[in-house]
């Protein structure tokens, strides 16, 4: 069924297709699919995870269709990027297809309805028996100095409702943004929120979502610093600003221009990234992999690499509901 759905989606610009899915899950529920996995449930963070497979942030962002997700079998789902305002993202069009490269391109700019707003969807949809994180940012016009309010607005709207909560200061898409994975930067913003953790007795579980770009001097300082303060792992990773190997013309990539890349050739660097992490974090810290999980071989590689957890994001674009069944059902996961 999804071959033939997809074929419609995928004669409609990138976004277009997107917004249309998310409509149509959310009014079906998940096309009134209910997968029904191996009882394989897992305790992580000191959450019970029904399977270890996960939506990844970005596909639904405002929560819409979070009963859907959990209908087709994730065992949980990560909402957002959210920020405190909301806010229209980048000026379109702003999400491409690498159909060659089974890929795509996005610089999206944390296009979202804002913390309230989906805090009161979340508060009166969130399924029973779903994990749900909340992926927080910053708004794009709030000042790189002043990004520590905005991460602490959002964990104080969130940290009550979100089972976890990922602090995402990796998208290449918001001016800045990056600059928050520096040594000195995210000291003061992961003590801010241990702070504000404190002041409201919260022992919600906080994560780290990190780029696939840094080098081994930058991941060190990163472990060093979900070890200082006890957070409880990291996401990695985000999309990649890099653009090496591609099979997709080099003047289409140019055309396109700006923006993370997601999809098959991030397999291998999310692997390694996940890989260098396992080998120098706590044994108890947690690694929630993403990036390039195209097939159940993929997922296997990435539980081999170290990760507690996976997610997915352009492997379902590109093949479905099928994808999910097909890692479940796997005897090896």
């Amino acid at each position: 069924m999804y071959r033939f759905i997809k074929k419609l989606l995928f004669l409609m610009d990138a976004e277009t297709a997107h917004h249309c899915t998310m409509m149509l899950l959310r009014l079906s529920k998940g096309f009134g699919f209910k997968y029904q996995s191996r009882k394989n449930h897992s305790f992580v963070m000191n959450l019970k995870f029904t399977n270890r497979l996960g939506l990844a942030a970005g596909l639904d962002k405002n929560g819409i269709a979070m009963d859907a997700w959990k209908n087709l079998g994730f065992g949980f789902v990560e909402i957002g990027t959210v920020t405190p305002r909301p806010q229209y993202g980048n000026p379109k069009p702003r999400l491409f297809r690498l159909i060659q490269d089974l890929a795509l391109i996005n610089r999206m700019g944390f296009n979202n309805e804002g913390m309230e707003v989906i805090y009161q969807r979340l508060k009166k949809e969130k399924p029973k028996n779903l994990i749900v994180g909340v992926n927080i940012g910053k708004n794009k016009d709030t000042p790189i100095e002043k990004a520590i309010e905005d991460y602490v607005l959002c964990f104080d709207q969130f940290y009550n409702l979100a089972d976890y909560i990922v602090v995402n200061v990796s998208s290449p898409n918001t001016p800045n943004l990056r600059e928050l994975q520096d040594r000195e930067h995210l000291y003061h913003l992961m003590q801010a929120l241990n702070q504000r953790s404190l002041e409201l007795k919260s022992t919600t579980p906080k994560l780290l979502k990190i780029a696939p770009d840094l080098n081994t001097d930058q991941l060190n300082a990163i472990v060093d610093l979900i070890e200082l303060f006890n957070w409880e792992g990291v996401v990695a990773c985000n999309t990649t600003v890099e653009r090496a190997g591609l099979k997709s013309a080099a003047d289409v990539i140019n055309r396109i221009g700006n923006g993370g890349l997601s999809g098959a050739p991030i397999t291998s660097l999310s692997n390694e990234r996940i890989s260098y992490l396992r080998s120098k974090l706590s044994k108890h810290r947690i690694i929630i992999g993403v990036g390039g999980i195209m097939s159940a071989e993929d997922a296997v590689e990435k539980f081999k690499a170290g990760a507690d957890l996976i997610q997915l994001y352009t492997g379902f674009i590109y093949q479905g509901p099928q994808l999910i069944k097909t890692i479940l059902s796997d005897s090896r996961l």
